[in-house]
């Protein structure tokens, strides 16, 4: 299986081109506008409505990273990445998609006063009675290869009263004559006939079919059936919409700032390396081959679903390499323990590796359906980027499953399970238990002996992080806010780098620039008065030696308040999802614990980019979500050691079981936390602005989600065991190991 999986993703490997996304390539730039239609006129909120649709066609999977974003009172801006056919993404975001399903009342071309003439897809004239049923009653719509025939059809899922109107169109339908138009039944879609199937015969006369699907047969191709079922499921635009102007237009981002951050992605996966290798050598050395097998099966993963990789999107990915270690570090400190406790004896090494896999496998299986659940939830609720990041975290911890549990097993214990490592277990690197956990495990001592200073601690950090938000602000990004959209000629061939630099310096750090041809510039900045626009315009003018401004058009935010309310209600949904798994696997106790530490964690990060007065924009959300998902993360591996021990030592407090259980797994922790920090450090030196407050958000984080299990899970834990006592369940006695060196372990 192993071999299979990696042979997939090598073909997809060298198959396959990335997306790139507005930032690493450019794109086509199309500006829209709303029309007002006889039912509804296009203000305000019928364009934000439009640009929802919008979003869900060109984004259904939320991995695509368009740009939309409301410009004035009917336009709607949208960039889209790397296009290749503009005209044909302009045919499917300008479609209505009003579909409605009209029986067949006969053929010709003169239509009576209640009835309409179109002509079939194969050029017949028909006329159509009065729409029986419109796109409202339809739940979804996905094309398939037919299963009558050749061909493909697309299939379609009805909801609320849509299945009753169904049956009774096909009941009269299915009473006329075989071949005549009368039994078919007309999908119109923009006032064009896309299908009009003949009710089969196997249909009954005054009964029709039963069932809230159906089927649209035709001669479509696989390409048109497909992108009917998006039209149709993406939903109808509550207003038609024109194209006013289409461009292409250049990356965001300079070939500087990309160069950059690729020597921090090369150094920090480096030191990452080599860090593992110093500290548990052999092991450590095939850990890092069963990452490199990670990272190209999560990209081939991510090329496979046609995700769009941006610069942000690859640098969390590489922070993904990163946090994919904590699996192996796992394993290698549970082996440890194992060999450990075994004492002298033959295939010592080999049974203490599979033990580690043996012992580690709640604590990987727990933080990472955790996890999943989440990234499920997100996917299913949210829309956009949140959306997005949903389906890469899936991707992400499914292949750090399979490098872990499948890749580094069958490594591990053909290497380490050989006579040659047998005789000589230094070269293991897990013949023991390692200094630092010895020395903390015998001087540790009970650390939570009194537990509520350590909340009051936490409280007092809490609160003072949160004053930096009351009293200096959050400065929200472009895609909350939205801003102004500055657009130049210049006299001359433009440099972006050079316009960047010249804003920067100019104190419009979070502007983003792209060119279009060789002269156009343009320039998207936050909300600013006249006087500040009319200051880029002469940077711009400076720094391309002169500049005509030709348009000056406020936008809305990018991320608009329908995303960001399902983005809200998606992580609050998820994030009670995870306490109930928590409470099932665990204790509802810790289950409580875990979540208020990622509270905690949360105030602290955005708190702290209050104080430090960075702006908290799309790249900062992506930050924020991987945060949460550290956070919990850590908590359930500590609390999984808590599990086993409250069970094996029932006569100890459990505010000394909780002790135990954080000082075993602390080599866990520091060891998972240098090897991201390798590759934060990196990204921070050597990142562009927007990447180095990514990771300034990041290290924030992994320092607080760390600190936040000790100092303010664990004693949470303690506190609600205290005042709401369980029954601890004993472990069945085993054997006392005999080798000193085991004490702490759990075997």
């Amino acid at each position: 299986m192993s071999f299979g999986v990696l042979a997939a993703s090598a073909f997809l490997l060298l198959t396959s081109q990335p997306q790139l996304g507005l930032d690493l390539r450019g794109g086509t730039q199309i500006v829209l506008e709303t029309k007002d239609s006889p039912t509804t006129k296009a203000d305000g909120e019928a364009t934000d409505r439009s640009l929802e649709v919008l979003r869900r066609r060109v984004d259904e999977l939320g991995v695509a990273e368009p740009v939309l974003a409301r410009s004035g009172e009917r336009r709607i801006l949208v960039e889209l990445p790397g296009v290749q056919d503009p005209a044909e993404a302009v045919e499917v975001l300008g479609r209505t998609a009003q579909l409605t399903v009209h029986p067949v009342v006969g053929a010709g071309d003169e239509a009576a006063a209640d009835q309409v003439a179109l002509t079939s897809p194969e050029g017949v004239p028909l006329l159509l009675g009065p729409a029986a049923m419109t796109g409202e009653g339809i739940k979804g719509a996905q094309s398939s290869i037919s299963q009558r025939g050749a061909g493909n059809e697309v299939s379609i899922e009805f909801r609320g009263d849509a299945p009753g109107t169904w049956q009774r169109l096909t009941a009269e339908a299915a009473c006329s004559p075989i071949g005549t138009p009368t039994r078919q039944i007309a999908f119109v879609l923009d006032n064009k006939i896309v299908s009009s199937p003949q009710v089969g015969t196997d249909v009954a006369c005054r009964t029709g079919i039963i069932g809230g699907s159906t089927q649209i047969t035709g001669s479509f191709t696989q390409a048109e059936a497909a992108e009917l079922a998006l039209v149709i499921r993406s939903g109808a635009l509550p207003v038609p919409v024109e194209v006013i102007e289409q461009r292409t237009v250049g990356a965001t981002l300079g070939a500087e700032a990309i160069e950059a951050s690729a020597w921090a992605a090369i150094i920090g996966i480096s030191l990452t390396g080599i860090f593992l290798i110093v500290v548990y050598r052999l092991a450590g050395l095939l850990a890092v081959g069963a990452l490199v097998g990670y990272a190209a099966v999560a990209y081939a993963a991510l090329l496979a679903i046609g995700a769009t990789l941006t610069l942000p999107g690859l640098a969390g990915f590489v922070l993904a390499i990163g946090m994919a270690v904590d699996a192996n570090v796992l394993v290698f400190e549970r082996a440890r323990e194992e060999y450990a406790a075994r004492g002298a004896r033959a295939g010592r090494m080999l049974k203490a590796v599979q033990g580690g896999f043996r012992g580690a496998l709640s604590a990987v299986a727990d933080s990472n359906i955790t996890t999943l659940l989440a990234a499920g939830l997100l996917f299913w609720l949210a829309t956009g980027p949140v959306k997005g990041f949903g389906v890469t975290l899936s991707i992400g911890v499914l292949a750090s499953m399979f490098s872990a549990l499948v890749l580094s097993r069958v490594l591990l214990e053909l290497v380490l399970g050989s006579r040659f490592v047998e005789r000589r277990p230094a070269l293991s690197g897990l013949h023991t238990l390692g200094r630092v956990r010895t020395w903390l495990v015998a001087r540790g001592g009970e650390l939570f002996r009194r537990p509520g200073r350590w909340l009051v601690a936490a409280a007092v950090l809490a609160v003072l992080c949160l004053s930096g938000v009351f009293l200096r602000g959050l400065d929200l990004g472009v895609e909350f806010t939205g801003g102004r959209m500055l657009d130049y000629t210049a006299a001359q061939t433009v440099d972006p780098g050079r316009v960047r630099t010249a804003l920067a310096d100019a104190g419009f750090g979070d502007a983003v620039v792209a060119t279009s041809g060789e002269n156009g510039v343009s320039v998207r900045t936050g909300p600013i008065d006249d006087a500040a626009a009319a200051r880029v315009g002469d940077v711009v003018s400076t720094a391309t030696g002169g500049a005509q401004q030709v348009s000056n058009e406020l936008i809305g935010p990018s991320l608009g308040s329908e995303l960001r309310r399902n983005a809200v209600i998606a992580l609050a949904i998820a994030v009670a999802a995870q306490l109930g798994y928590l409470a099932v696997r665990f204790d509802w106790r810790l289950g409580v614990a875990t979540v208020v530490a990622l509270v905690t964690d949360v105030v602290v990060l955005v708190g702290v980019f209050g104080w430090l007065g960075k702006t908290a924009d799309g790249v900062f959300l992506a930050a924020l979500l991987t945060v949460i998902g550290y956070s919990v993360n850590d908590s359930v591996v500590v609390f999984d050691r808590v599990r086993e021990l409250a069970r094996s030592r029932g006569k100890q407090s459990y505010a000394a079981v909780v002790s135990s259980a954080v000082l075993q797994t602390v080599p866990r922790t520091v060891n998972t936390g240098i090897g991201v920090l390798f590759v934060l450090a990196a990204l921070l030196v050597l990142g562009d602005g927007s990447l180095a407050d990514f990771a300034t958000a990041l290290l924030v984080g992994l320092v607080a989600g760390t600190a936040s299990t000790v100092v303010t899970a664990a004693p949470v834990a303690i506190a609600l065991q205290s005042k709401y006592p369980g029954t601890r369940r004993r472990a069945p006695v085993r054997a006392k190991p005999r080798s000193r060196a085991a004490n702490g372990a759990v075997v």
